[in-house]
């Protein structure tokens, strides 16, 4: 392939470059038909000592740039490309890499909260977009009236975060402090005029908070709930007040299979979606549960249904925290099942990278509830019932795209696929022991005998599939059928390894169990060396068969053994 010249390609690069930007909201100014976030007034392309040609969003290139609005140079000349980020910050007071940048205010933020005594909390989101809203940043603390913090802190985080992109400052047990920090993009020796500018600008927000909480309060949860019949969830599923309906029913049966408390489900679920017509939350739409549970609490609802409310949208993102204890797992799990079954029987799935209705986290978030809380569920209940109002539609999908997530899980969660292949080959129903067959399955892999073993299950598997197709019908194996020393040697030792086997199962020793029957490697070694299955010998051939069938049943019980050998 022959090369080009830079100065041919480098403005269309730059510009495609530009086009990807993640910008939300661009502008265009003047008479020209460019777009971009805000105007741009100048273009540094430079290789080495030359400028290259070329116009960007209607600016044509140069070697001179601008520095800090106020504190910088208007105008500095740059003599080759390598110098483009030292002169920028020695004559322009702009710290132009992204990195660095943040880098210096995360020092200062850090710096500044232990001055005051204080900790930021998790700010690293903040963080990154401050940065990106800076060039020269000085970091300085405010404070706000103690009185507003009689409003949950959560509000007032978020509109100090999200509104005025401060720093909530917090005491060592995490209670927010009436102070915050500002990343101002001016370095000042007196900073008092900037520090009351940015406290009187957040008392009006943090009172319309303290007003909007006020007026919620006014009115109880359970009044709101007849009003979610008037909020559509989805024009072929109905309203929010049916939906809440449904998420009630179903968790009273998950609260009634973990024996907990069917009514402080039932209640939880039924006031679960009232916040979404709390100002608050139609302020704040991030707050719904959160806000909910106060409200909850304040109307004398039980902590433990305040508590469900709250965490039932849990976990809202990976790694997020698990909801908390049966009642609050209950409506969870009923939340999540309620919309992937409600939104497969209308056919609204995911397709490729996209999900709008974001199916394929609420299913992630019911396998993450019930195997990281250890809840002994059916996953085939929890669908079928899920699936309960909407009678006559296929479940079969929902099912598969459940075992595709699982897949996933526990693929990142260390396991190889083919231990991953092994167990969720046969539908596994209680997936709370998934992970403790996993790891029985690793350690039967690790065993000497344990190449051969799955061989020898694979070679199984095919003789019976082949035995099936054509016709052959056979039972359990007969003992007294047995001819050849080598099959009655094996069936002796499969009765000897079931028996020890069994009492392992039983306790949930998963790994001891498939161990028990690591000694069947010589008896199904010399079985096939010496025995032909498919004997002419039509009583001979059927209890030989058995004979393999019930040691596939055996070794199979909880695993699929000949996924190792794949």
């Amino acid at each position: 392939m022959s090369g080009v010249k830079l100065d041919s390609v480098l403005p269309s690069i730059v510009d495609n470059v530009i086009k990807k930007l993640p910008v939300s909201k661009i502008m265009r100014w003047g008479d020209g038909q460019a777009q971009f976030v805000r105007p741009v007034h100048g273009l540094v392309m430079m290789h080495g000592k030359r400028v290259v040609p070329g116009t960007v969003l209607g600016v044509r290139a140069a070697n001179t740039t601008s520095g800090h609005r106020f504190m910088g140079a208007a105008s500095i000349l740059l003599a080759n490309a390598d110098e483009y980020e030292a002169r920028l910050r020695k004559s322009g007071n702009v710290i132009a890499d992204f990195a660095q940048r943040k880098s210096e205010i995360e020092k200062q933020l850090q710096a500044e909260a232990k001055r005051q005594k204080a900790s930021l909390g998790d700010y690293h989101d903040l963080l990154d977009e401050v940065t990106a809203l800076v060039e020269f940043p000085a970091v300085y603390a405010g404070e706000f009236d103690a009185s507003f913090l009689e409003v949950p802190q959560e509000c007032l985080i978020l509109t100090m975060r999200q509104n005025q992109k401060y720093f909530p400052l917090f005491a060592s047990d995490g209670r927010l402090l009436p102070k915050f920090l500002i990343v101002s993009n001016m370095r000042v020796d007196d900073p008092r005029p900037i520090v009351g500018g940015n406290e009187r600008v957040v008392r009006p927000r943090l009172e319309d908070a303290r007003f909007f909480f006020n007026q919620d309060l006014k009115t109880r949860l359970e009044a709101r709930v007849p009003q979610l019949a008037k909020v559509v969830f989805h024009n072929k599923l109905g309203s929010q007040l049916e939906r809440v309906q449904r998420i009630k029913l179903l968790a009273g049966e998950v609260a009634r299979s973990l024996r907990a408390d069917v009514m402080q489900a039932e209640r939880a679920a039924e006031l679960s979606k009232a916040d979404l017509l709390s100002a608050m939350v139609g302020e704040f739409p991030e707050l719904q549960g959160v806000m909910g549970r106060y409200y909850a609490l304040h109307d004398g609802e039980p902590r433990e249904v305040a508590d469900a409310i709250e965490q039932h949208y849990r976990p809202r993102f990976a790694g997020d925290k698990l909801p908390e204890g049966p009642i609050a797992s209950a409506v969870a799990l009923a939340d999540k099942l309620d919309s992937l079954a409600g939104l497969f029987s209308i056919k609204e799935l995911p397709t490729g990278d996209k999900d709008p209705f974001g199916l394929r986290r609420a299913a992630l978030g019911v396998i993450r509830i019930v195997v990281e809380n250890q809840l002994l569920l059916s996953l085939r209940d929890l669908v079928d019932a899920a699936f309960g109002p909407f009678r006559g539609k296929p479940q079969t999908d929902l099912k598969m795209f459940f075992t595709e997530r699982m897949r996933g899980y526990f693929l990142e969660r260390g396991y190889c696929a083919n231990e991953v292949e092994a167990v969720l080959s046969l539908n596994p129903v209680a997936i709370a022991l998934i992970p403790k067959q996993l790891e029985a399955v690793r350690a039967f892999s690790a065993l000497p005998e344990a190449a051969s073993l799955a061989a020898a299950n694979k070679r199984i598997a095919n003789i019976l599939r082949q035995a099936e197709a054509m016709g052959e019908v056979f039972g359990d194996a007969d003992f007294s059928a047995l001819k050849e020393p080598a099959e009655i040697s094996l069936f002796e030792a499969l009765q000897t390894a079931s028996r020890s086997a069994k009492p392992l199962f039983d306790s949930g020793d998963f790994s001891g169990y498939l161990k028990a029957f690591a000694s069947l490697k010589s008896p199904v070694d010399s079985f096939f060396d010496a025995v032909m299955v498919m004997t002419d010998d039509k009583k001979l051939r059927e209890n030989r068969l058995a004979l393999l069938t019930d040691m596939q049943k055996a070794m199979n019980r909880f695993s699929d053994i000949s996924k190792l050998a794949a």
